[in-house]
């Protein structure tokens, strides 16, 4: 394995010196040229490559060329007429009126209404916009020029379908009816319901007729052009659900579960490619999410009505973002306050005594200066909630408020800053239903527990982009957090604190042409920890600075390779390495393979991740040997990712489907184990033998209807690890689940209906068989079905107004016994760690949200 290190290092540092090399002897320019689609792309860089141009490559969004000319002597104004003479104005040389009217009407870019330009504004309210294609035999598609457009109310409004056959036609609020026509085709008359979508018309058989109305991308899709394999959840996923917080935003996807960590602290974690969610980096707008001692309460922490998009990154990560990745990466993209509403307001409520009231607020002060506040309030008040009658509460009750306060400003000559703070506040108080904390806490009275969090965060991100090679830029990203913690679990106590401090300079360019590009940068990281549970108190200060080197290589849309190392000093551990690859293949439309690789390597927090076990009555040892400087004498934990997926995307029903299948496997060089074999331990020790987990998940989505979206999916789980000298399954991962979600939406009414089915197999349980007989538990669970629904309408449209019901656990199954001993919280044989199912039953809901765009 070092060999491999030592070999893949080399390879990085090598490989760019070389094309630094090339790129030396290479005269590179960047033209701002004007256009605006892939058919303007084509031809710029044609008009360039003809007249001399050794490599051409324009960007639609910056409307920037880069150049690369083969020798001093080539002339470059001989280009630039080139491209002026093909239609488009470049540098300041306009390009003749008879050639730019000669372009097809998509690439008039003079023009600003035009639908194709690039520049992320709807097209106007008072125009009806569409495309008219014929389809063959083959279903193959192909514009229809000089189609004939008109109203129904007023023939005197009309327009023609151009070369793309795109068609504009002006509306008027009471216009309802649109008609088609061209020669030699029968002619239909469409009933445009929304203005603000575009309207698609296949012409088969000599019959005109709509197909679809379609202006929007799927609520949930794969990102065919990122290296890595990429799913995006948007804001419109997520209101597919109640959504009151990152733990149930997750709902709705196949990829990533979350369950309870144990039947009484309320505390949930993420499960991705069978692994625990301590595996997976999370991160906010790529800045560091809740961490450390925040991990079992940091899904809680961030509310769903804040959130813009969900990056679900699955495999080793990129060496920018930092070594912590194992699993994957799950990136949350904030409400940023130059896009989000103005007034956003969410309030809900269900059945279980639970109430959320969510505000977002932006204003644009200037040009330059934009802010935001979003505040989340959650209040659990239901303290009899008790589904298996066994006398405790299934979830804590009291109040988690948070809140952020951020801003942005950009200069309009590439400087842009953003920074902000956050607060979360987080008192709960759980355990028996009878349990009062003025006269119980720490006694054999009742068993209860209590948690009181208080977490302070300020971060900022400094951007510059080179005016003149946008390519260029640089970025600083600072983030600082205060955490405290006081709790008890029955007699036990835990008191945390942690000090974080994070910075990560970042510098990209591209070698010569945009064919080559790199980041690279330093980082630091700091984290200070201090820890006192029961009697026995653990402290160290944790510094990790380092640096990164990401060398991208695509020549065409068809291809990238990314390859990445990073190397860093903790001052616990010493110097390591960090190497990780990427590559994605798409040999023709539609068609995406990737492969990944790399390494990874995080610090275990034993009591903050494992909270079950301090509301538990084993015993936690922890078996170190005798350097006892580390984090708890134990090593760090370090694996190895490789994962391949393969993407497909073809019509089923005439409609858009796609099919994936992805396989990952991890292997740890080490690993903090942590041992519930013992039914009266906790055990907590460095692997001696083998660890690993190998994850398979299929996924089909397609639309048997219009608006009608499903999604299905299976995925295995073959994870082990060994226990003493015994490798065994990991106890309570599922090796076998299912998925299906149904979503349709009627467009014309507002209403949206929404279905999820999970199926979840049996789990392994540990080993109970050390308790007496009445305290003992079978070797597996049961397999369980789980069905969540919602409906929603939307009410008005100059300000619109959702109103949502729904329900989750709708099959009503909860775990009959997720406490062992709960008639006896004080005896040894008291455990709420071996929750395997749901712990509460069928739960309805509803809410309101409002916004002020």
């Amino acid at each position: 394995m070092t060999y491999l290190i030592k070999a893949y290092t080399t390879l990085l540092l090598l490989l760019p010196i070389s094309l630094m090399t090339k790129a030396q002897n290479e005269h590179n320019f960047i033209l701002t040229v004007a256009g605006n689609c892939n058919m303007c792309k084509a031809r710029i860089e044609k008009a360039a490559k003809d007249a001399g141009a050794e490599a051409a490559a324009w960007n639609a969004a910056n409307q920037q060329l880069q150049l690369s000319l083969p020798s001093a002597n080539s002339n470059l104004d001989t280009i630039k007429k080139s491209i002026a003479a093909s239609g488009h104005d470049v540098d300041g040389l306009r390009a003749d009126d008879d050639a730019y009217n000669a372009l097809p009407e998509c690439c008039h870019y003079r023009n600003p209404s035009n639908i194709h330009k690039v520049t992320g504004q709807d097209h106007r309210d008072h125009e009806v916009t569409g495309v008219v294609m014929q389809e063959n035999n083959r279903g193959e598609l192909t514009p229809i020029e000089s189609a004939n457009i008109r109203w129904l109310e007023d023939a005197t409004i009309y327009a023609q379908t151009d070369t793309s056959g795109v068609f504009r036609i002006d509306h008027e609020e009471h216009f309802k009816r649109l008609i088609i026509s061209y020669a030699g085709h029968q002619s239909d008359t469409l009933t445009i319901n929304d203005p603000h979508e575009v309207v698609v018309i296949t012409a088969k058989d000599n019959v005109l007729a709509e197909v679809t109305v379609s202006a929007r991308r799927r609520s949930n899709y794969i990102s065919a052009l990122s290296p890595t394999r990429l799913e995006v959840l948007t804001g419109q996923e997520l209101f597919k659900a109640a959504c009151c917080d990152l733990s149930e935003s997750f709902e709705t996807n196949a990829s990533v579960d979350v369950v309870s960590s144990d039947a009484v602290t309320g505390s949930k974690q993420i499960q991705m490619l069978g692994l625990s969610g301590i595996y997976t980096q999370l991160t906010v707008e790529n800045l560091p999410g809740p961490r450390g001692l925040a991990t079992p309460l940091g899904l809680n922490s961030i509310s769903g009505t804040w959130i813009e998009s969900i990056q679900i990154g699955k495999g080793i990560g990129s060496v920018v973002n930092g070594f912590e990745n194992i699993a994957g990466q799950i990136n949350v993209e904030l409400k940023k306050p130059e896009t989000s509403e103005r007034l956003f307001f969410n309030a809900y409520t269900n059945n279980m005594g639970r109430s959320d009231i969510n505000v977002n607020l932006s204003h644009r002060f200037s040009d330059r200066w934009t802010g935001g506040l979003l505040l989340h309030d959650n209040f659990m008040y239901n303290k009899n909630m008790n589904f298996s009658k066994n006398g405790f509460r299934d979830i804590p009750v009291g109040n988690l408020f948070s809140g952020v306060s951020r801003w942005k400003y950009e200069d309009g000559k590439g400087l842009m800053l953003q920074f902000g703070v956050k607060f979360l506040s987080d008192d709960r108080t759980g355990g028996q239903i009878d349990f009062n904390p003025t006269t119980d806490k720490l006694t054999e009275n009742r068993y209860g527990l209590g948690f009181d969090i208080e977490r302070y965060e300020a971060f900022a991100k400094i951007g510059y982009v080179f005016p003149q090679q946008t390519q260029r830029s640089i970025g600083l990203q600072l983030a600082g957090t205060s955490f405290n913690q006081t709790s008890y679990f029955g007699l036990r106590t835990y008191d945390a604190e942690q000090q974080n401090g994070y910075a990560n300079l970042i510098y990209q360019d591209i070698i010569g042409t945009v064919v080559h590009k790199y980041r690279t940068g330093l980082s630091m990281q700091y984290d200070r920890y201090k820890e006192q549970y029961i009697a026995q108190r653990f402290s160290r200060t944790e510094v990790v600075p380092g640096g990164f080197f990401e060398y991208t290589y695509g020549p065409s849309d068809k291809f990238d390779a990314v390859l990445g190392i990073r190397g860093d000093y903790n001052n616990l551990y010493g110097w390591f390495a960090t190497p990780r690859a990427h590559v994605r293949y798409q040999p023709v439309a539609g068609t995406v393979f990737r492969i990944s690789s790399g390494r990874g390597q995080r610090t275990a927090n034993i009591f903050a991740e494992n909270t079950a076990a301090l509301a538990s009555a084993r015993t936690v040892r922890i078996v170190t040997p005798d350097n006892t400087q580390n984090a708890y004498g134990l090593k760090p934990e370090i694996a190895w990712n490789t994962g391949i997926s393969f993407d497909q995307s073809f019509r089923l029903f005439h409609r858009e489907a796609s099919f994936s299948t992805e396989f990952f496997r991890n292997d740890f060089i080490n690993q903090v184990v942590v041992d519930y074999e013992n039914p009266r331990e906790l055990s907590f020790y460095n692997l001696e033998g083998k660890s690993y987990s190998n994850s398979l998940q299929t996924e089909l989505r397609f639309m048997p209807l219009a608006h009608f979206e499903t999604r299905m999916a299976y995925r295995f789980f073959d994870v082990k690890t060994t226990y003493g000298n015994t490798l065994l399954q990991r106890p309570l991962v599922a090796r076998h689940r299912g998925f299906l979600n149904l979503s349709y939406a009627t467009h014309s009414s507002g209403w949206h209906f929404d279905y999820t089915l999970n199926i979840t197999g049996q789990k392994r349980l540990p080993s109970t068989e050390a308790n007496p007989v009445e305290y003992q538990i079978p070797g597996y669970s049961r397999a369980y079905s789980t069905m969540n629904a919602q409906i929603s309408k939307t009410v008005g449209k100059t300000r619109p107004i959702d109103l949502y019901i729904g329900g989750e656990n709708l099959t009503d199954f909860f775990q009959p016994n997720p406490i062992l001993a709960a008639d006896q919280p004080f005896s040894p044989y008291f455990d709420s760690s071996l929750l395997w199912g749901p712990i509460s039953g069928r739960m309805f809901y509803a809410g309101i949200r409002f916004s002020i765009k």
